[in-house]
């Protein structure tokens, strides 16, 4: 393993024995399919990964607009004529490392069918344009990732794509993790980080009020960086939990209560 990546590893904090399993995925050629809610770590994990095992991470953040060329590449023009661009995943293949397709089902479903010779046993890559049928060396590792709980009928991923992976599910972490992680992640101080989790779990377990997304560990990390940074706990919350979650006034006002619960003066 590259020790400088060993040494350079990013934070992160494990849930369970979701280090090994993609350990021995990656050794097994097999893809892995990371499914849990925003902000819960996916894409740290992945990263952390990269690191662990020394290998490069290509990241594809998919939408809509997101074509099958935008992901394998296509012919440019320069001054000497046209040449040949590698996208992320030709790249991640051509050099060996983890290809990521962060919120997959984003992406149209003619484009994620370029990733399924890569996901089974075939393990390669044609490329039309070029005549060439690249195989995958053995550091190469297909990852994906998307969010089950805000899908609609129309951008559910494929039985015949999602059954090509090794899945992992994430989710909110309990509550001694979650300190520990705005501990690791931001230094502040633990009664902070104790105060913050239990925002963000009494946040989450709100019945009444209608949110798209609920508070994420993301958003608790960015509010113990503005607390640790000088700035009123209150005013952290509303700034980088409260309306990064609703723009409706009515919604800020409620969440509101359960911070100055907390954090009242």
């Amino acid at each position: 393993m590259d020790m400088r990546a060993a040494i350079d590893l990013p934070y992160y904090e494990a849930a369970g024995n979701e280090i090994d399993l993609f350990e021995h995925a990656w050794r097994n050629h097999l893809p892995v399919l990371i499914k849990g809610p925003t902000g819960v770590g996916k894409t740290r994990f992945v990263a952390y990964m990269a690191a662990k095992l020394g290998l490069p991470l290509f990241t594809v953040a998919c939408h809509d607009d997101l074509t099958a060329a935008d992901l394998v590449g296509r012919h440019l023009i320069g001054d000497g004529g046209t040449y040949w661009s590698d996208g992320p995943l030709t790249r991640a293949v051509r050099e060996g490392g983890i290809c990521y397709l962060d919120e997959v089902v984003e992406a149209r479903k003619d484009t994620t069918v370029v990733i399924h010779p890569l996901a089974d046993h075939r393990r390669v890559l044609p490329i039309d344009r070029t005549g060439e049928l690249l195989h995958a060396p053995d550091r190469f590792m297909l990852v994906v990732s998307y969010n089950p709980g805000y899908q609609n009928f129309l951008k559910g991923m494929k039985p015949s794509t999602r059954q090509r992976f090794v899945s992992l599910r994430f989710d909110f972490p309990a509550a001694a993790r979650e300190e520990s992680i705005l501990l690791g992640e931001t230094g502040c101080e633990p009664m902070v980080a104790k105060q913050l989790v239990s925002i963000g779990r009494n946040l989450r377990a709100l019945k009444d009020v209608d949110l798209e997304e609920v508070a994420s560990t993301r958003l608790l990390v960015y509010a113990a960086l503005l607390i640790r940074d000088g700035l009123d706990p209150v005013e952290a919350c509303r700034a980088a939990v409260v309306e990064s979650l609703t723009d409706d006034v009515e919604v800020v006002d409620a969440l509101m209560e359960v911070v100055l619960a907390t954090f009242g003066r």
